[in-house]
């Protein structure tokens, strides 16, 4: 019989500090919950050990076999040490504890990226979940958070992000101005999305067959205007209805489909 960690577990405790983000940094390990963000951790080879509530141990069979074939420790947890865990409404019963994600900004350049996504004070975490797995889905080489951004690492973003926080590689850069320079000198055209941008999205192809970097604003304020201005282009997306703006979801949504359409026609 395996042992069952209660919620005063020193084990639990630990995990469960790895809700702030200061304790994410010095240990260099954060938390997943839920079947999907816990099989991508598996199957990235980023997960380091397993935990499943004592309930749920058939239920995640498949999952927990997989674990223990790649040998993952697997821990089981009483019903109050998952709640102790869980961030959810409806806790999974199923964690991962992983190593951190994110990398340099040489590294993702140095590859030779075609189409970068790159969110500049981006502040709420399911927003960047949702742009993590949009830019996933649309084949960017990369998310890119510049400045005050929210910890990619946060439960909410890697939730929202579906797993695609295991797909995609993720790097910060806490200044700016230093990595827009670096993705420009890797020869990366920047496109920042803007409501009056001189450039239609729609007359955009020439611009977007070529390596090029889409930067989205800040949820609240948008994109600086010294950030607009500098850019290699501003570009608008078309609007026919009365709908004043998009918010960041969305503008990625279609600012990023656009990209995949004209690259897959090359």
């Amino acid at each position: 019989m395996m042992e069952v960690l209660s919620e005063r577990s020193a084990r639990v405790v630990s995990y469960a500090k790895l809700h702030r983000a200061a304790v994410r940094r010095a240990e260099g390990r954060f938390l997943v919950e839920g079947p999907n963000s816990v099989s991508a951790a598996l199957d990235a080879g980023r997960a380091q050990r397993v935990l499943v509530r004592e309930g749920d141990v058939q239920r995640h069979t498949t999952i927990l076999d997989d674990a223990q074939a790649a040998g993952i420790v697997v821990e089981v947890l009483s019903d109050r040490a998952v709640h102790k865990l869980s961030e959810s409404m409806t806790a999974p019963g199923l964690f991962a504890v992983c190593e951190l994600l994110d990398r340099p900004l040489d590294s993702v350049l140095d590859v030779g990226p075609s189409l970068l996504a790159v969110a500049v004070e981006a502040r709420d975490p399911g927003n960047v979940g949702t742009l993590l797995r949009c830019a996933d889905a649309m084949g960017a080489d990369a998310m890119v958070l510049l400045g005050d951004s929210v910890d990619p690492h946060n439960g909410k973003c890697v939730r929202s992000s579906a797993g695609s926080i295991f797909h995609l590689p993720v790097t910060r850069e806490r200044s700016v101005a230093d990595g827009l320079d670096a993705i420009r000198a890797a020869g990366v055209t920047t496109l920042a999305t803007a409501a009056d941008g001189e450039l239609s999205l729609d007359d955009a192809d020439d611009v977007l067959v070529g390596p090029h970097a889409w930067l989205f604003g800040n949820e609240a304020h948008g994109l600086d205007r010294d950030i607009q201005r500098d850019a290699d282009h501003r570009v608008s997306i078309p609007i026919a209805g009365r709908a004043e703006s998009l918010n960041i979801a969305a503008a990625a949504a279609i600012c990023l489909y656009a990209s995949a359409r004209r690259h897959r026609s090359r």
